[in-house]
């Protein structure tokens, strides 16, 4: 009864694996194999091969979960492959092997005395699909024989649909920034770090920049020799496995993309980590909180959108009735104003932009009371920045009336004196100009 017990609360235990990554026992993989051949015209070629696989981790002689996949078993070893993916849900990873080849470089792997010479290599890529980190690892399946020919160059030994590999875990490359998004002038760190299975590792670590094409060396440093060429990465961080680059003020030329590599002879990875400026718009209106018309009177309003990156910014103008402004439930939804229109874009110094959008407001007594506003959406912004007025419509008052038609009444007097007169002038010069 109690053995019974036991074996189901194993059951739910590998059941409830894999709900949290830190309990995990296993993933499921996809496999690209390669097979390389020399066809017809005498080139070699790479034929990629997708296969199921699972990443099991336990002990030699564990049976397999899927017994109908390839397993990659993992037995202990210094590198506990779980801790640098603890506290993720296993739904949110992403599992990919691939064959790793030395290029025909044999390296003895330092091992326990005796262990078996030859290793066949494997990569493994695990990345969470929110962009929080990937997390790449080398696996190492030790054999008596090396591959036929020059080490696994070019001669892959055949894995067959259910074959159990052993495997461990020898080095673990993680970052935490895949992704970063910065504004300018800000102060980034590009995490990266390293972990090794055994002490003392000749171990060279690289940062390159690329942007367009262009490839640039910014760091450098091996710890057998101690050379060192570039800044960025503090050394006494490096020495326990932290290569985070640090970038101290982001300019609109940090855009692209950073990679972090690792060597350890004959094993070498590379990370990259994208870095994407953005920088949210200045949005400012022409007028203030509130806007004080005469009846037929007009305005032209403006919303200025500016020193913002990238280019794809959107202006939209909304109008509100008076009764539905304050109001949160059951008020209906502001209207789009269509009568709106746009400068072309600003390129300013700083290689940001800016935008002005526009439009003529014709005051009317229906319209006193009503709420405008500019709403600014941009790729920075997690919601879209919102500046509002409002127009007081008023009529032409009565003294303003009359003080129209007396100056009407007085102009019309002045113009027929100036007649009368003229008349006169000219009626008396005709009468002398009679000779009786």
């Amino acid at each position: 009864m109690m053995s019974l017990l036991l074996k189901i609360l194993g059951f739910l235990s590998l059941c409830l694996g894999v709900q949290c990554v830190h309990q995990v026992s296993w993933l499921p993989c996809q496999f690209t194999d390669e097979h390389v051949f020399v066809n017809n015209e005498g080139h070699t070629e790479t034929q990629l091969i997708h296969r199921d696989a699972m990443l099991q981790f336990g002990q030699k002689g564990d049976a397999p979960v899927n017994p109908y996949a390839i397993t990659f078993l993992i037995t202990g070893s210094k590198l506990d492959l779980r801790r640098h993916v603890e506290g993720v849900e296993a739904e949110q990873l992403e599992c990919e092997l691939h064959r790793y080849s030395t290029e025909g470089n044999y390296v003895r792997w330092p091992v326990q005395e005796g262990a078996q010479e030859y290793n066949y290599w494997f990569i493994c890529t695990l990345r969470d699909t929110k962009g929080l980190f990937t997390v790449t690892s080398f696996l190492r399946h030790p054999s008596d024989q090396p591959a036929p020919g020059q080490q696994d160059y070019r001669k892959w030994p055949a894995i067959g649909d259910r074959d159990i590999l052993i495997t461990t875990v020898t080095m673990v490359v993680k970052t935490q920034s895949p992704s970063v998004k910065a504004g300018l002038g800000s102060q980034q760190k590009l995490h990266c770090q390293f972990a090794v299975d055994h002490k003392g590792p000749n171990v060279t670590v690289e940062w390159h920049f690329q942007h367009r094409g262009e490839r640039t060396r910014l760091f450098s440093h091996t710890s057998r020799s101690g050379q060192t060429q570039g800044t960025g990465v503090g050394l006494r961080s490096l020495a326990g496995g932290d290569a985070s680059y640090t970038l101290p003020f982001t300019k609109m030329s940090s855009e692209g993309t950073y990679i972090c590599s690792v060597s350890v002879n004959p094993l070498f990875v590379s990370l990259d980590l994208s870095l994407h400026i953005e920088e949210p718009p200045r949005v400012s209106l022409n007028i203030g909180p509130t806007l004080s018309l005469q009846e037929g009177g007009e305005q032209r309003v403006t919303c200025d959108a500016e020193s913002y990156y990238p280019l794809d910014v959107e202006i939209k103008w909304y109008v509100q009735d008076p009764a539905a402004v304050g109001q949160r439930v059951g008020a209906p939804l502001p209207r789009e104003l269509q009568n709106v229109l746009l400068s072309s874009h600003k390129h300013n110094q700083d290689k940001t932009f800016s935008l002005t959008s526009f439009f003529y407001l014709q005051a009317s007594l229906r319209d006193s009371g009503r709420q405008f506003t500019c709403s600014v959406s941009h790729r920075s912004l997690r919601v879209p920045i919102r500046k509002s007025f409002t127009l007081t419509v008023e009529e032409p008052s009565s003294w303003m009336f009359h003080l129209t038609a007396g100056c009407t009444v007085v102009t019309l007097v002045v113009v027929l004196l100036v007649l009368l007169r003229y008349l006169h002038t000219a009626r008396k010069k005709s009468v002398q100009k009679k000779p009786y």
